[in-house]
């Protein structure tokens, strides 16, 4: 029941909004239909850390550890990004940059794309999840050009366009892997449930799920933003509005990594050879690899955070690759925490922009001055994404820099820390003089653009700084709960 109202709140929420016309009204019914949202969630996960994976009667929902991480992430940024879109939308309609009924478009749209993520977590079958995440693609593209702008239009095309096309070779993949299981199992409805697919003991084809998983990895790499297949997401980072930037990069991306990691597990039961791991370090390491000249040289500063999140995902697809439970379960940290730093950062970006009416570095100078409390939380951001510690990312990454070392990649894992330096001495190039830069431009008065855009900020500043320091026993055991799924030490 639990599970079902997870994916009802957000979807008559979404309704509701687009036919309420009261705008107070409306901010009302969406802020209480994004908290209802993040607690039923939280709640799925404490009832999964304290009993284990939850299965309903006809396993249609299964929710284990892994889903438990997504679904954290998707509760603590849903409730930061709904509070932010309150100050957010208002400013824009304010400026005549959104009419009424775009707002409401917007408003159904954010709780619409909740609800296909929340979906994406919670079902069993491995079909349903390739139709989630499509349906993640869809209403996504609908936010991004909720401006109905030239540049947001274009954006929305390539969004469009490119990870179709990548869905459709995942789609081929699941096809494949679907004539695998039916050759072992016989024509059932249950062939494709992740609760049959990953026991270690069902092994399939394996000439087929190698095939498949080359599919799934390309399909779904797209939509994760691991190169060269991620010329989408700078322009659909840089396009859409700050609260929706944060969602794809700290939560939707997160989301087809799921996705890879579920195939990956049913193909290395099958396969037990380096392909999946070859795949894995091949396509994170290249990522990590272009994201360095492209931040070095951009002079939008969303699109650079966009080019960080391609280093991010990179940085967790080589951690899976190299494995072990200490590579999982950094990998897995890592998701989580670049979740809350690099979505704080996008809201940060969405403050810095209505501000100063521009998302030019050339054109921005001393946030910190202009805006104190978004100044500060800038700068701890821009630390946090670079790996700096005691920040929550240094602990995740040097986690992984452990592992690499302790499973026998030792050039790999110097040539990604190599990697990482010179991001980190390319960001903080740019941000340096954004952030501490003498404000020259006039009658630029000091002060934030509302509570409503400062406001939830603390939230993931607070774990961006608690996780840095400490982590809870809880969420240290749910990590290790989702690592032994990836390891094989418990059944799923």
């Amino acid at each position: 029941m639990v599970t079902i109202l997870s994916l009802v709140v957000p979807t008559v929420t979404g309704v509701l909004s687009i036919f309420i016309r009261r705008a107070w009204l409306r901010e009302t019914i969406h802020l209480i239909g994004s908290i209802a949202t993040s607690f039923i969630g939280l709640l799925l996960v404490g009832t999964v850390i304290i009993q284990g994976p939850i299965t309903n009667s006809n396993q249609f929902f299964h929710i284990d550890a892994l889903s438990a991480v997504i679904l954290a992430i998707i509760s603590i940024v849903n409730l930061t990004t709904s509070i932010h879109s309150i100050g957010y939308i208002r400013h824009e309609q304010k400026e005549g940059l959104l009419n009424v009924r775009q707002t409401r478009q917007y408003y159904m749209l954010y709780h619409f794309f909740i609800a296909t993520m929340v979906f994406v977590a919670v079902v069993n079958n491995m079909g349903l999840l390739w139709v989630s995440i499509e349906a993640t693609t869809i209403v996504s593209a609908f936010l991004v050009a909720i401006y109905q702008k030239g540049e947001a239009l274009e954006a929305t095309w390539k969004y469009l366009m490119i990870c179709s096309a990548g869905i459709a070779f995942a789609l081929l993949g699941v096809i494949i892997l679907y004539a695998s299981s039916i050759a072992k199992l016989g024509a059932s409805n249950q062939v494709l449930n992740w609760t049959v697919l990953s026991n270690s003991h069902f092994v399939l084809q394996p000439d087929l799920v190698a095939l498949s998983f080359v599919f799934i990895m390309v399909g779904f790499g797209t939509k994760v933003g691991l190169a060269p297949m991620h010329f989408w997401l700078p322009d659909a980072h840089s396009q859409a509005p700050s609260p929706v930037s944060a969602l794809l990069s700290g939560v939707l991306l997160n989301c087809a990594m799921l996705g890879l990691i579920r195939f990956g597990i049913v193909a290395e039961n099958t396969i037990h050879g380096q392909l999946i791991q070859h795949l894995f370090i091949g396509f994170g390491l290249f990522s990590v690899g272009i994201a360095f000249p492209f931040i070095l040289v951009q002079k939008d500063f969303k699109r650079m955070l966009a080019f960080s999140t391609i280093e991010h995902m990179g940085i967790i697809a080589v951690a899976l690759g190299m494995g072990g439970p200490l590579g999982y379960s950094a990998a897995l940290l890592q998701m989580f925490n670049h979740s809350m730093g690099k979505s704080m950062l996008f809201l940060t970006a969405g403050n810095v922009n209505q501000k100063y009416k521009s998302k030019q570095m050339p054109r921005i100078f001393g946030v910190l001055q202009s805006m104190p409390f978004t100044g500060f939380v800038f700068l701890i951001g821009t630390l946090a994404i670079t790996g700096v510690p005691p920040f929550n990312i240094f602990t995740s990454e040097f986690s992984i820099f452990v592992a690499g070392f302790r499973e026998g990649h030792a050039w790999i894992t110097s040539v990604l820390i190599l990697f990482i330096a010179f991001i980190f001495a390319a960001m903080m190039f740019h941000m340096i003089k954004m952030i501490f830069g003498e404000n020259v431009r006039e009658r630029m008065s000091t002060g934030e653009v509302s509570r409503w855009n400062t406001i939830p900020l603390v939230l993931p500043l607070f774990f961006v700084v608690l996780f840095g320091l400490y982590m809870p026993t809880s969420f240290t055991q749910l990590i290790h709960q989702a690592s032994l799924i990836l390891v094989g030490g418990v059944r799923a």
